[in-house]
């Protein structure tokens, strides 16, 4: 048994070896040799043995979730360019609300969250099953419990009805769950843990960077509350506010004078920030958005070491639907593109115009505006940057409170909330606000975040207005009707586990 032990939790290693003990290496056979009765004891141990859980987390940054969840709105795009990103059409897929039960970014998903619950289950089973518990197991357990809900929460999200591991067991069971009742499982696992959490700050607090504290179980239950009525069919604004209210009023966190200093590769340094998934090029590798959507010669205004991959951009409308004076709207290039000393790059010209979704004209290579919320870091390529990915930051907070605020009728708070983000984007303040407006607020606050899809559907579900189904340009007709509210179940989950059965909509 020992023996089984020991493999056991040299695979902890592996896993870990990227992310522990602030991104630097450890050495190649530190713990070849530990017992797992004997683990988990010192601090370095238990961030080795917690870090499985949380590497798998770096895929979310800018892989399937996030293009499940970006490309399919109103602010993200991924068009094809000659034959450049068309890779069977599961891009286009996403835009124009097609994907089917064989899209690998479908798949990906799926993959990427039930990985990340399989680690947490992982983990939590390795250190229930120690002979000698460190002193702060319970807290520990609640932690990766917290982390499990929140790939828990992505993954019905994405699919809806999904099944419910919350154990490393093979005889776990891996019938699909209805979504309310995952729902109900995660307010209650959520009620009973979050507050064993701690309530530092971990961006102050260098042992807990990139793992959840108390606020960020806060806001995960904030966000479940808001999508009350996407999940359960009953709205339950009172709870979403109460819970992004913890938040606020902690004191812990205050927003960043600078919007885009969240998002730099320094940021580490952010007082909004809550929860990050920590990258640090070329430790941690993963963050690539810089990548995905940078044109070809950007490489040369950013000094990057490969040419970036001339994909992602904003959708025309979207880009224009940033005031001039909108501070936020230094996240997107345009014009002509110069080399790092100034220099005009001869024929790079972005255009803010992406009107068709293919086009195999060389012009089409500069269509679309190009993100660089993400500041791209000089010395960077294709491994990716050390920008810290942002989960959830007290912007959020802010902005949930006042949409609940809003539903409720009281839109003097909600607008008192609401100014706030706009002064610190340079914008006049507001004396009322729509359902409508917030809904812009949040899309110029929070783009490429990964909360666009989440967001148009809630708004949708909560108005009747086909904000995520509706026609948009290019090219995307509406949705015949809203079972893209949730996207198909893959085709080799299926055929993996035939108890799963496929959602309304995508054929049997």
């Amino acid at each position: 048994m020992k023996n089984k032990k020991i493999l056991l939790l040299l695979a902890v290693f592996v896993a870990a070896s990227s992310f522990i003990t602030s991104c630097k290496k450890l050495p190649q056979n530190t713990y070849s040799a530990v017992p797992v009765d004997d683990f988990f004891q010192t601090p370095a141990q238990i961030a080795a043995g917690l870090a499985p859980a949380y590497t798998a987390a770096t895929p979310l940054q800018t892989e399937n979730v996030f293009q499940l969840n970006e490309a399919t709105t109103d602010e993200m795009v991924i068009p094809t360019r000659g034959n450049n990103w068309y890779d069977g059409g599961e891009h286009q897929q996403l835009w124009l609300h097609t994907v089917d039960e064989n899209n690998a970014n479908d798949n990906g998903g799926w993959t990427d969250l039930s990985n990340g619950i399989t680690k947490c289950n992982f983990v939590i089973s390795i250190i229930n099953g120690l002979a000698t518990k460190p002193a702060n197991a319970p807290a520990l357990i609640a932690e990766i419990s917290v982390l499990r809900d929140y790939y828990i929460f992505l993954m019905t999200d994405l699919y809806g009805n999904i099944p419910l591991v919350t154990s490393y067991s093979t005889s776990a069971s891996l019938a699909p769950v209805k979504r309310a009742d995952i729902y109900a499982y995660l307010i209650s696992d959520l009620t009973k843990n979050v507050p064993l959490l701690s309530t530092d700050n971990v961006s102050t607090n260098a042992a807990l960077y990139g793992h959840v504290n108390q606020w960020a179980g806060d806001m995960l239950l904030a966000k479940l509350y808001l999508n009350a009525q996407v999940y359960t069919g009953t709205a339950d604004w009172a709870n979403a506010l109460k819970y992004a209210n913890l938040v606020i009023a902690s004191g812990k966190y205050s927003l960043q004078p600078n919007f885009l200093d969240n998002f730099t590769y320094n940021n580490r340094g952010s007082v909004e920030n809550i929860f990050v998934i920590p990258f640090n090029n070329p430790n941690i590798p993963g963050n690539v958005i810089q990548m995905y959507t940078l044109n070809y010669a950007n490489n040369l205004t950013y000094n990057l070491v490969n040419q970036p991959y001339n994909g992602f951009c904003a959708p025309t409308a979207f880009y224009d639907s940033f005031d001039n004076a909108d501070v936020r709207k230094k996240m997107w290039i345009v014009g002509q593109q110069n080399t790092s000393d100034g220099t005009p790059i001869a024929g790079v010209v972005l255009s803010k115009y992406v009107l068709e979704l293919s086009n195999p004209a060389d012009s089409f290579a500069y269509a679309g505006a190009r993100s660089v919320k993400y500041q791209p870091q000089p010395g960077t390529g294709s491994a990716g940057t050390s920008n810290d990915g942002v989960r959830f930051r007290l912007a959020d907070a802010y902005m949930m409170a006042a949409e609940a605020e809003l539903e409720t009728g009281d839109v003097a708070d909600a607008v008192t909330n609401v100014n706030l983000i706009r002064a610190r984007a340079g914008l006049t303040p507001i004396t009322t606000l729509t359902l409508d407006q917030l809904l812009t607020e949040r899309g110029h606050e929070f783009a490429w975040e990964g909360w666009r899809r989440n967001d148009l559907i809630r708004f949708e579900v909560a108005t009747g207005t086909h904000y995520y189904t509706g026609a948009r340009t290019p090219d995307k007709p509406a949705d015949a009707d809203n079972h893209t509210f949730v996207f198909p179940i893959p085709l080799i989950q299926r055929n993996t586990n035939p108890l799963l059965v496929q959602n309304p909509g995508y054929g049997n």
